[in-house]
């Protein structure tokens, strides 16, 4: 019991500092009138889910050999270089709008890696028919850009230990959550904002980092 109550702890803020990418896609949808049904939320947290999930399960492989010392160090770097990153993501975000120069065109490369930074840098790109509604499909596309951090940020945690199960059921409810609020209140707004939010991700993987000392 000692032990489960930390290890639910860092599952939950791990699985939190991820949600807010979700939570701010989803808010900017909302405020622009982009409808997000039901399907497609559950597509977006059983992806991102899902690309968590392995992540985390190639960090627990790999953890049995590397020395002890050595898997903490790694575990507190990556996620301390993650946190860094995630709280100044709306400058990177915007280096790629800059480099990317793409609006309505969509160029495709291999394996979409163009469209999938663009989704990532604006998310509302993924609305690619303009309809003002988010189609499972669409949402496919927006949960694999929304995923690049956690690819990096669960193996980091899994080497340090952090729960694989209950960060997936963590990863698929709260995912959920994130995106439903997230629309529910820029609908709310209705109207364009400048909210950035997605420091609070940076910070909290920053704390989840200074537990792994």
């Amino acid at each position: 019991m000692n032990d489960l109550l930390p290890s639910l702890a860092e599952s939950l803020l791990l699985v939190l500092a991820l949600s807010m990418d979700s939570f701010v896609a989803s808010f900017a949808y909302g405020t622009n009138h982009i409808r997000i049904p039901l399907s497609s939320t559950i597509v977006i947290s059983t992806v991102c889910s899902a690309i968590l999930g392995l992540s985390l399960l190639a960090g627990v492989l790999i953890r049995p050999f590397v020395p002890g010392e050595l898997v903490k160090a790694v575990c507190f770097f990556i996620l301390l270089a993650l946190g860094l990153v995630k709280v100044f993501d709306s400058s990177l975000k915007a280096a790629i709008r800059r480099r990317k120069h793409i609006h309505r065109d969509f160029t495709f490369s291999a394996l979409h890696l163009n469209f999938i930074l663009t989704v990532y840098a604006d998310p509302e790109q993924a609305d690619q028919d303009r309809s003002r509604l988010l189609s499972p499909a669409e949402a496919f596309s927006l949960a694999v850009a929304l995923s690049l951090d956690g690819l990096a940020v669960g193996f980091g945690a899994a080497l340090g230990s952090v729960g694989v199960w209950q960060s997936l059921l963590f990863s698929l409810f709260i995912g959920a959550g994130a995106v439903r609020l997230g629309a529910f209140l820029g609908n709310r707004l209705a109207s364009r904002t400048s909210l950035d939010l997605s420091w609070i991700g940076g910070v909290l993987l920053l704390a989840l980092a200074l537990l792994k000392l």
